[in-house]
């Protein structure tokens, strides 16, 4: 890896710590409102929204510029909804506006790396971001947590001052060649465009498993979050302070997972990884037996290792062969589109089991059997068509 490489993961890392930490700091001024407690699952469908409406945009917008200065302007706008909640915005429409700029950046910062790399180098460049993604939702969630039980606001002028930083990096990426740029910049065509995209990923066999895959993944992974929090303060009654550090438990067992599946899993052997996430989901379900929380910190941390395991390879195939169809940036659009639609439902299902008084016990149950249900069945359809 040169050093290029490392400025990207050096500027994804500290953007992404941003964004985790700035998470729990708008959790704990709704907190400070006396807002509804149902509103805390709200703030993610109020972020991932932009990444589903946007998506017909966006990929187009990384494909056509070079892929750094399209970081620079995205954590540009997230800087600009870090100020707008510090000035008094309520958060969840301040954390819409950080949502618009993550949508931008995400196509960037994944398809640069396939301009930037060889194929046979992006499963570990993929090992090392998301290694430093999951080391920045450690750091962001502990510093969040606790930042924000003492002062969100002071929490949130703290995270302002990271994207500036993160914006900084952006500013020395190397440019590589404009990929992919589109022929036509009518709206109309964005979205013809994007729908080719989406059905060329989706009927190519190895692009429809691993999109489902990892929008099953980040839908479960966003949701799982909450879920923790939730269950911690039932269960062993803690403050969001002690839950963060928890939720940090899954994002170690991912950087785990993550250098495991770097270096011994490779690209044409990803489809071997998927029974990991049919476990996954059977060790959250066994969450629901204890009360003591180093036995849970030992659950957490084995959910995060196969989660890096499985992620991670399936990642690397999904921008590979996005980029040999239809382009980088377009195909992390359409991966973007396809997981914040599954984050949006699985949130919105979970908003409503809280808004009508399910028991956390019985949510981790039904969270933990629908993962392991849902990767059983994606599995054995695509064994099914290969030896059919």
């Amino acid at each position: 890896m040169n050093l290029g490489f490392y400025i990207i993961l050096a500027a994804q890392f500290i953007s992404a710590l941003a964004d985790n930490a700035l998470l729990f700091a708008a959790i704990a001024l709704l907190a400070q409102l006396h807002a509804p407690q149902w509103h805390t699952p709200l703030l993610q469908e109020f972020f991932v929204i932009s990444y589903i409406i946007l998506a017909p945009f966006v990929g187009s917008f990384a494909d056509a510029l070079p892929k750094g200065r399209v970081m620079f302007l995205a954590n540009a706008i997230k800087f600009i909804g870090c100020m707008a909640m510090l000035l008094g915005m309520p958060p969840l429409y301040a954390y819409g506006i950080v949502g618009i700029g993550a949508a931008a950046y995400s196509p960037a910062k994944y398809g640069i790396l396939t301009e930037f790399l060889p194929p046979q180098q992006l499963v570990k460049a993929n090992g090392w971001m998301e290694g430093s993604t999951v080391l920045a939702i450690i750091f962001g969630a502990i510093a969040g947590g606790k930042l924000a039980s003492i002062n969100p606001q002071f929490s949130v002028a703290v995270i302002t001052g990271l994207y500036l930083l993160a914006a900084g990096f952006n500013l020395f990426i190397p440019k590589v060649p404009i990929d992919h740029r589109m022929p036509k910049k009518n709206p109309l065509y964005a979205l013809h465009d994007f729908w080719h995209s989406f059905t060329a990923l989706w009927r190519d066999p190895q692009g429809q498993v691993s999109l489902a895959v990892t929008t099953l993944f980040w839908g479960a992974g966003a949701t799982l979050r909450l879920v923790i929090i939730a269950w911690a303060a039932n269960a062993l009654n803690f403050g969001l302070d002690r839950a963060t550090q928890l939720t940090a438990m899954v994002a170690f067992g991912v950087a785990f997972g993550s250098i495991f599946a770097a270096r011994y899993v490779k690209l044409e052997e990803t489809i071997k990884v998927l029974p990991a996430g049919i476990l996954m989901g059977i060790l959250v379900m066994i969450m629901v037996l204890t009360h003591d929380w180093r036995f849970a910190a030992g659950i957490l941390f084995f959910i995060g290792v196969l989660s890096g395991y499985f992620v991670v390879p399936l990642n690397a195939l999904l921008q590979h062969r996005g980029h040999i169809l239809i382009g980088a940036g377009h195909s992390i659009a359409v991966q973007n589109f396809n997981e914040n639609i599954g984050i949006l439902l699985l949130i919105a299902v979970y908003t409503m089991m809280v808004k009508h008084d399910v028991p956390i016990q019985l949510i981790v149950l039904i969270f933990g059997a629908f993962v392991s249900i849902v990767m059983g069945v994606i599995y054995r359809s695509y064994r099914e068509r290969q030896t059919g």
